[in-house]
C-alpha cells in the first residue's frame, strides 16, 4: 500500500488498483521507493534537499500532467513539481507528497523565420542555447547552463543580455498552462491575461506550465566575454568605480562582480589559487572592434592579476561558471537587493570575504538595468524594474558537517547588510526559510497577485513555492 501526505497535513493511503489505473492513463508511468525512475525524479541539485516523496509521475506530455494534476485534487494531495529541479529552496520535492516531474518534456522548437521558441518545462537553459545559437538567436536568461528554464522564467529570469533585451520574463509571449482545476489553457498577452501577468515573475503558484514561447533577438554566435581578476585588497577602490562604470555603461555591457578564494583557472599562477580576489565577469555584445569606452574604463582600473576577456562563443560562455556550479553539493543563499554600493556596505562585504567558511563559498554582485529598467514595475508580476544591484551570497560545502558554519555566516553576512537593502528580493534566491520575505518579494503587486491566485487556484493546490496564498 502506498501512503501520500495531504494537503491538511495527514496521510492517507491509496488503494494499489488506484494507482495502476493512474498509471494506465499516462505515457510517462508512476513509480515508488525503489524504482531507478522514483530516484531520478527525486534528485535535485542542492544536495542539502534529500526528501522522499510517495510517488513520482513521470510526465512525458500536457496529458500527463492534466492527469496528474487532476488525481492530485481530486484526493486532497499534496503535490509538488519537478523540471530542472534547480531551485536553491528545493519545493521540487517534499517528503510523503505526489511527485510530478517534468524533467523528461525537454523539447526546444525554433522559428527562425518569426525568431521566436517554444520550450517545454524540462529543457534546462544549456538546451536552449544550443538550438537557438544554431541561428544566431538567443533568449535572455542565466548564467548556468543546467537550470531549468521553467522556474528560472517563473521567477523572473536574467543574465548576461538582459540589460539589452530585458528579463525572460519580458520576452515571454505565451505559456499553455494547466490549472488547479484540470483544464489547459494559453496565456498572453490578449488571451487571459490576468494570468499571463502573475506568471511572469509569480513563480509555480497558479498552475503547472507545460510549454512556453519566447521572443528572440540576434546575438552572437560570438561575443566579447572574459574575466579581470583582482586582488581582493584593492576591492574598496574598484567597487566604487564599479558602481560608477556599471550605472553609465551602454545597454551592450554587462558587468558583474564575484568574490571569493580563487580557484585553479588555468590563467591564474599557481601562487594565486586559493588567495581572496575580487572578479569582474564582463559580457559585451556590441561591435567587439573596440568593446566600448565603459569597458575601456573597467579594464583600466587597478592592477589585475589577469585579464582575459576576449572573442567568445556566446553559448560557450554561458556555461563558463557551470564548473563552480555542479549539481551534488550542498548549497545556501540570501540576497539582497542594493540601488548602490555604498563604502559602509563595502567594507561589511570585504570583513566577510576574509573569513570564507569554505573555499567554495562566493559573494557575487550582479548589476541589472537597462531595457529591464525601462518596463514599469506593474507591467509584470515581478516588481523592482529600477537599476540596481543583486547580492547572493552563496555559500556552498560538500558535507553536512560544514552546514552550521556556512548557513551560519550567510545568515550573518545577511543581516549586516539588510541596512543598505532596498528591501526587496529576486524570488529566484530566496531559501525555504524565507516565508516572511515573499511580500517583500512581490511589493505593490501582491494584493493582485493574491487576486489571481484566488481565481485560478482557490483550494491552494499548488503550494510548494515561494507560496502565494489564495483570500
Amino acid at each position: 500500500m502506498t501512503s501520500l501526505k495531504t494537503l491538511i497535513g495527514k496521510e492517507v493511503v491509496i488503494d494499489p488498483d488506484v494507482i495502476e489505473a493512474l498509471a494506465a492513463s499516462l505515457r510517462g508511468g508512476v513509480f515508488s521507493d525503489g524504482d531507478v525512475e522514483y530516484d531520478e525524479g527525486r534528485v535535485i541539485w542542492n544536495a542539502m534537499v534529500d526528501r522522499k516523496p510517495g510517488l513520482v509521475i513521470r510526465a512525458m506530455g500536457t496529458s500527463d500532467v492534466r492527469n496528474a494534476v487532476n488525481f492530485a485534487r481530486d484526493n486532497g494531495l499534496l503535490i509538488a513539481i519537478r523540471s530542472g529541479g534547480h531551485q536553491i529552496a528545493g519545493h521540487a520535492v517534499a517528503e510523503g507528497a505526489l511527485l510530478l516531474d517534468l524533467s523528461h518534456m525537454q523539447s526546444v522548437r525554433v522559428d527562425p523565420t518569426a525568431k521566436t521558441v517554444r520550450v517545454e518545462p524540462g529543457a534546462s537553459l544549456g538546451d536552449v542555447d544550443t538550438e537557438t545559437q544554431a541561428h544566431g538567436l538567443a533568449l535572455p536568461m542565466g548564467i548556468n547552463s543546467t537550470t531549468g528554464i521553467a522556474g528560472l522564467t517563473l521567477g523572473g529570469g536574467f543574465g548576461w543580455i538582459t540589460r539589452k533585451f530585458g528579463m525572460t520574463i519580458d520576452n515571454l509571449l505565451s505559456v499553455d498552462i494547466v490549472t488547479a482545476d484540470g483544464e489547459l489553457l494559453h496565456a498572453s498577452a490578449n488571451k487571459n491575461p490576468d494570468l499571463f501577468w502573475a506568471v511572469r515573475g509569480g513563480g509555480g503558484n497558479f498552475g503547472v506550465v507545460t510549454s512556453f514561447e519566447f521572443q528572440l533577438h540576434d546575438v552572437g554566435p560570438e561575443v566579447l566575454a572574459g574575466l579581470i581578476v583582482h586582488p581582493l585588497e584593492d576591492a574598496p577602490e574598484l567597487l566604487r568605480e564599479f558602481d560608477k562604470i556599471a550605472n553609465s555603461s551602454p545597454d551592450e555591457l554587462t558587468i558583474w562582480v564575484v568574490m571569493r578564494k580563487a580557484p585553479p583557472l588555468p590563467f591564474l599562477s599557481e601562487d594565486w589559487h586559493g588567495k581572496p580576489v575580487l572578479v569582474f565577469a564582463v559580457c559585451y555584445i556590441g561591435a567587439q572592434e573596440d568593446g566600448g569606452e565603459s569597458l575601456k574604463q573597467l579594464r583600466a582600473l587597478g592592477n589585475p592579476v589577469a585579464d582575459v576577456i576576449g572573442p567568445s562563443p556566446f553559448a560557450g560562455w554561458q556555461t563558463a561558471f557551470d564548473p563552480l556550479l555542479t549539481p551534488g553539493m550542498r548549497n545556501y543563499w540570501k540576497s539582497h537587493d542594493f540601488d548602490s554600493l555604498p563604502d559602509d556596505a563595502v567594507a561589511v562585504l570585504l570583513d566577510a570575504i576574509g573569513s570564507l567558511p569554505d573555499p567554495n563559498c562566493e559573494v557575487f554582485i550582479a548589476h541589472v538595468g537597462g531595457a529591464m529598467a525601462r518596463v514599469a514595475n506593474e507591467a509584470t508580476a515581478y516588481p523592482q524594474r529600477s537599476s540596481h544591484f543583486i547580492m547572493n551570497v552563496h555559500t556552498r560545502w560538500e558535507d553536512a558537517s560544514g552546514d552550521d558554519a556556512c548557513i551560519g555566516w550567510a545568515r550573518q553576512l545577511f543581516d549586516d547588510t539588510a541596512k543598505y537593502s532596498t528591501g526587496s528580493v529576486y524570488v529566484n534566491f530566496m531559501p525555504d526559510d524565507e516565508v516572511e520575505r515573499v511580500t517583500g518579494a512581490y511589493g505593490n503587486n501582491m494584493d493582485r497577485l493574491i487576486d489571481v491566485k484566488t481565481q485560478y487556484d482557490p483550494g491552494n493546490l499548488f503550494r510548494l513555492n515561494h507560496n502565494i496564498k489564495p483570500r
